[in-house]
C-alpha cells in the first residue's frame, strides 16, 4: 500500500499491541479488560483500540488511491460553488414562488445533493464503498458499551451481520470539555441499504446506543466532515433515512425492559461488572485541560447534541447553585414569623 492508504485513519497499523484478532494469544475477554478505553490515554501512538471480527474487504491500492484523487477533485468544485452561490447578489435569500426563483439555501443544497451522488459513483465505480456507522459515548460509559459491541461482533448478534471491524478512541492526551469516546463499526458496503439496517436494527435491540448515523471510509480519507465548506452532508445514511422514529424507540424500549429485567433477577449485565472493578483496579489518567479539537467523525447531528447537552448541564448547575440561597430565604422567614406569633398570643 503507499504512504497515503496505510495512514488512513481506517486501517489497523501493523504491529498494533493494542488490536485483538482471532489469531492473538489473549483471549477477547482478557484483552478488553486490559485495555479500557477510558483509561488508555493516547499520547500520539494510541489514538484507537481496535477488534476484528472477520476478515476485511480487499481493494485494489491504484483503486483506492484513483477514487480518493477523484473525490477530492470533486469535493474542490463543490466548494467552490458553494462559495459562489453564497457571493451571488442574482440569487435571492428567499424563494419567490410568482418568479420560480429558488433562495440560496435550495441553490445550494441541490448543489451538494448532487454531488453527493457524484461522490457515490466514484466510490462504487472504484470499490471503495465501505464505511462505518458511528456511535459517541461518554468516558463513564465507553467501556460498558465498547465491551459489549466488540464482544458481540466476535461471538454474538453482530457476528451474524455484514460488520465486521470495530475500533474504539482513547482518552485524548489533554483533558477536553463534553469529551466523547467514538466507536465506529465498519461495514463492507454503506450503500447496501438493506445489510446497513439490518446492522442498525442489532445495535438498536441488542445494545441500546445512540447511534449517529453511517459515513464512507472515502469521506474520511478525502476530509469530508460536519464542518467541510461544502456542506455536503458528512453521513451517507441518517438514523430516520433508514428506520421511522417510532421503529427506532421501539427496538430500544425492548433493549432497556430486558436490561431491567435482568437486573431484577439479579443477573446484571457482565460487561457492566467487568467495567465497575476495571476501574477500581484503575486510576483514570490526569489530564492537562484543552479546548475541544475538531473530530472528522463527527456526523452533522453531533454538534447540535454537544450545544444541547452543554445546556442542560448549565441549567443544572445553576439550579444546584440557587438551592442554598433558596434555603436561606426560607430559613429568614421562618425567623421572621416567630416574633410576629409571639405578638400575636400578647394580643391574645
Amino acid at each position: 500500500m503507499s504512504a497515503q492508504i496505510k495512514s488512513s485513519d481506517d486501517s489497523i497499523p501493523q504491529d498494533c499491541p493494542y488490536a485483538w484478532s482471532q489469531e492473538s494469544s489473549i483471549s477477547l475477554e482478557v484483552f478488553l479488560a486490559k485495555y479500557n478505553p477510558s483509561m488508555v490515554q493516547n499520547d500520539g501512538t494510541k489514538p484507537w483500540i481496535w477488534v476484528r471480527g472477520k476478515d476485511s474487504p480487499e481493494a485494489e491500492e491504484a483503486e483506492m488511491v484513483a477514487a480518493i484523487n477523484e473525490a477530492s477533485s470533486q469535493l474542490k468544485e463543490v466548494s467552490e460553488r458553494v462559495e459562489a452561490i453564497k457571493n451571488d447578489a442574482a440569487i435571492p435569500m428567499r424563494s419567490n414562488k410568482k418568479t420560480g426563483a429558488k433562495s440560496k439555501k435550495e441553490v445550494r443544497e441541490q448543489v451538494q445533493a448532487e454531488a453527493a451522488e457524484k461522490l457515490k459513483e466514484i466510490s462504487i465505480k472504484h470499490g471503495y464503498v465501505w464505511g462505518k456507522w458511528l456511535i459517541f459515548a461518554p468516558p463513564d460509559r465507553v467501556h460498558s458499551i465498547w465491551t459489549s459491541i466488540a464482544t458481540s461482533l466476535v461471538s454474538g448478534p453482530l457476528a451474524s451481520t455484514s460488520a465486521f471491524l470495530t475500533k474504539v478512541s482513547t482518552s485524548p492526551e489533554s483533558e477536553t470539555s463534553s469529551y466523547q469516546h467514538v466507536i465506529c463499526l465498519y461495514l463492507p458496503d454503506v450503500y447496501d441499504k438493506e445489510s446497513v439496517t439490518k446492522v442498525m436494527k442489532v445495535l438498536l435491540r441488542n445494545h441500546g446506543v445512540n447511534l449517529s448515523g453511517v459515513k464512507s471510509d472515502l469521506y474520511t480519507a478525502i476530509g469530508l466532515d460536519s464542518k467541510h465548506p461544502s456542506g455536503i452532508p458528512s453521513t451517507i445514511w441518517r438514523n430516520t433515512t433508514l428506520l421511522k422514529d417510532v421503529e427506532i424507540k421501539e427496538l430500544k424500549d425492548a433493549y432497556f425492559a430486558d436490561l431491567s429485567s435482568a437486573k431484577a433477577a439479579g443477573a446484571a449485565p457482565k460487561t457492566e461488572e467487568k467495567e465497575g472493578s476495571a476501574e477500581k483496579s484503575k486510576r483514570k489518567p490526569v489530564l492537562k485541560k484543552k479546548a475541544v479539537a475538531d473530530d472528522p467523525f463527527r456526523s452533522d447531528d453531533d454538534d447540535d447534541q454537544a450545544k444541547e447537552a452543554e445546556r442542560k448541564q448549565q441549567v443544572k448547575d445553576r439550579k444546584a447553585s440557587m438551592k442554598p440561597i433558596k434555603r436561606a430565604q426560607e430559613s429568614d422567614s421562618e425567623e421572621d414569623e416567630k416574633p410576629k406569633a409571639k405578638k400575636r398570643k400578647a394580643v391574645r
